[in-house]
């Protein structure tokens, strides 16, 4: 667990809303999606979050895995699945794909993140898994 495993939600959320809009405010839109990732993820270690990239997610069906190329481009904490997009605008789909995510790992907490926009604040998307079981 990293130093930050013991934040609320709230608070975990709100410090990578700051480094990703940090992020932007030096990069800026309109960079491929793997640039964000890649810068992202070095940021997010340089704090010191515990994170892992491109988090390969098993789905099963009747008992069994079945081996889909399922990956959260970031999941920090163990509990905050970030998804990372440069797109035109968040579409239902990206909004359905990060719902998986949330639902495959029984996650409760997911940001999609889209970097193609003038001021990130018009990108952030919280997405909550409303099937969320504590373990």
């Amino acid at each position: 667990m990293g130093k930050f495993s013991s934040l609320t939600d709230d608070e975990l959320t709100n410090r990578v809303i700051g480094i990703a809009l940090d992020l932007h405010s030096q990069l800026g839109p309109c960079l491929l999606e793997n640039a964000y990732k890649k810068a992202f993820s070095l940021k997010l270690i340089k704090e010191g979050f515990d994170i892992e990239v491109e988090k390969v997610m098993p789905l099963f069906i009747d008992g069994i895995k079945v081996e889909v190329a399922y990956k959260i481009d970031i999941l920090v904490e163990n509990k905050l699945v970030l998804e990372l997009k440069s797109v035109e605008k968040i579409t239902d789909v990206h909004l359905a794909q990060t719902i998986n995510y949330l639902s495959l790992g029984n996650f409760r907490l997911g940001l999609i993140l889209n970097f193609n926009v003038t001021r990130l604040k018009f990108g952030i998307q919280r997405v909550i898994n409303k099937h969320f079981r504590e373990s």
